[in-house]
């Protein structure tokens, strides 16, 4: 939807209009078929005046979804978004909202038609009934929030869920207005044709997709020869159509002033090393990632120290490093910031153990319930329904046993605690913005590790408070260190991930941080 030329919405919307504008010609001249399907005898009458459950559930239909309704869900949308910092998304919610609401007002003042003389007596409408200002509401929030999953949710069987949800939720509201005898079929119907068309209208006039960095900011100096060389290490199962995927980025890249992309697939055998080596050993000036936490902590362990910048596409289900260094989700926006932001040098860890061959991490490491969390997910369930898969993964290792462990930090001596887990970061947040660490930085050349031990099930719920609002005193619920090096004991065989991947159980973990190592493209 995003991707069509402004022409081909206007013509959409324009074609929503015309069947608007042709059902509000039949309506105001009583046109037979159309009379005998608004006025469709004694059954629309008992519907509507039926006394019962349905009645009640109806009546709350019709006060959630009113124009105060709708005004605080358009509120709660835009503010969240405002809040993630998309603003032209956020304009683009209010304005559409605003312009749907003044329009059918207007058309409702024009037309003139009366309401359902069967309709509900319980707050009885005097006002005009075409078109309906609930259908016409509803259906431009929706197709709003389809803008939006079309912009923010990768996988196709969530979109296509919401899609359903949506579309339904619209039917319900559209039933409720005529079961009640407020409106007529048909003023539903032209209710939604014009939400729908105001919608479409507000794409072909204004993007709600953020603006290219190439036209937001000043040309960064150049450096680099003219004829720039781009390689792209893709994860083909992260993206639904690589070969569309493949075609998006050889456009963007050829306007920015890019060579055609020479193209790297990850395997099950190597998930991005041996490609990150192909694209330096031939001399890439850039190396484009997209897949998960997992791909990018491959290839990015790969160009550490070779000067070469990273841009990175986030497209697995967590993809933390992206959000901590405010990369967009969206993909032609991520890609966007990979061509033309600027490169910011971040630190990475460097981790050992036993039983786990020398690795590096740029996330988070962690024993206990959080890697007992990554090592219960259902892949399969995690496929169909992405993030909520940790959810349920989480319910089931609540109560992960405690274990007596012991850290040093910096090489000083060993000190004892009993956790559920410890979590060593280089950055501050997990997902939804939760502040696990929220004094790391991902280049200050430290690592912060927290160590949680809830008693109890009960004790879950004040350590998340104290987590939300970034409480820094420490006790043996919540405690804090800070150091460029940690070392982790515990004293049996403990759950261990690496950037949200299982990497075995074991009893220790050996990191060391190291500032400044890699170079990746973040927003200017």
């Amino acid at each position: 939807m995003l991707d069509r030329p402004r022409l081909t919405m206007l013509s959409w919307a324009l074609l929503c209009f015309a069947v608007f504008a042709a059902l509000a010609f039949l309506v105001t001249h009583e046109w037979g078929p159309l009379t005998t399907l608004d006025h469709r005898g004694d059954p629309a009458e008992h519907w509507a005046t039926a006394e019962g459950g349905l009645r009640v559930v109806l009546k709350y239909v019709e006060l959630a979804f009113a124009t105060w309704g709708m005004t605080v869900l358009t509120v709660l949308l835009a503010g969240g978004l405002l809040l993630k910092k998309h603003r032209r998304a956020a304009v683009f919610v209010v304005v559409v909202m605003i312009a749907t609401s003044l329009m059918t007002t207007l058309i409702k003042l024009t037309v003139g038609r009366g309401r359902p003389p069967w309709q509900d007596q319980t707050g009885f409408l005097h006002t005009n009934s075409f078109p309906s200002g609930h259908a016409s509401s509803t259906a431009a929030y929706a197709l709003l929030c389809v803008v939006l999953v079309v912009m923010f949710v990768r996988r196709a069987r969530t979109r296509r869920t919401l899609y359903t949800v949506l579309a339904v939720w619209v039917l319900i509201v559209c039933a409720d207005r005529v079961l009640l005898g407020r409106h007529y079929i048909t003023d539903v119907t032209a209710g939604v044709l014009l939400g729908v068309g105001m919608v479409l209208l507000g794409l072909s006039i204004y993007s709600p997709l953020p603006r290219s960095l190439a036209d937001t900011a000043e040309p960064m100096p150049e450096a680099l020869p003219s004829e720039r060389r781009l390689a792209v290490v893709l994860n083909p199962s992260k993206v639904e159509d690589a070969g569309q995927f493949r075609a998006i980025v050889s456009a963007m890249a050829r306007e920015a002033g890019w060579a055609e992309p020479s193209w790297h697939l990850t395997t099950v055998a190597d998930p991005g090393r041996g490609m990150a080596e192909a694209a330096a050993v031939a001399g890439a000036d850039l190396v484009i990632v997209c897949g998960g936490d997992g791909t990018v902590r491959e290839v990015c362990a790969e160009l550490a120290g070779t000067g070469i910048p990273v841009g990175i596409v986030p497209a697995g289900t967590g993809n933390l490093l992206a959000r901590n260094l405010g990369i967009p989700l969206y993909l032609r926006a991520a890609i966007d910031v990979a061509l033309h932001g600027q490169d910011r040098a971040i630190d990475m860890v460097e981790v050992a153990g036993d039983g786990l061959a020398d690795t590096t991490f740029l996330v988070m490491a962690g024993m206990g319930f959080d890697a007992a969390i990554m090592e219960g997910v259902n892949e399969d369930l995690k496929k169909r329904v992405g993030w909520v898969a940790y959810v349920w993964s989480a319910l089931k290792s609540l109560m992960f046993p405690a274990v007596r462990v012991e850290v040093s930090v910096d090489g000083a001596e060993f000190t004892r605690h009993r956790a559920r887990t410890v979590v060593v970061g280089n950055v501050g947040f997990l997902q939804a913005g939760l502040p696990l660490l929220p004094d790391a930085a991902i280049d200050d050349g430290l690592l912060d590790v927290v160590i949680l031990h809830p008693r109890n099930f009960l004790a879950w719920i004040p350590l998340a408070w104290r987590v939300l609002l970034k409480r820094k005193h420490t006790d043996e619920l919540v405690n804090r260190m800070t150091g460029s090096s940690v070392v982790v004991r515990a004293g049996v065989d403990t759950p261990r991930q690496l950037d949200g991947d299982s990497v075995g159980a074991g009893r220790e973990l050996r990191m060391q941080c190291l500032q400044g190592r890699l170079l990746v493209r973040v927003p200017r």
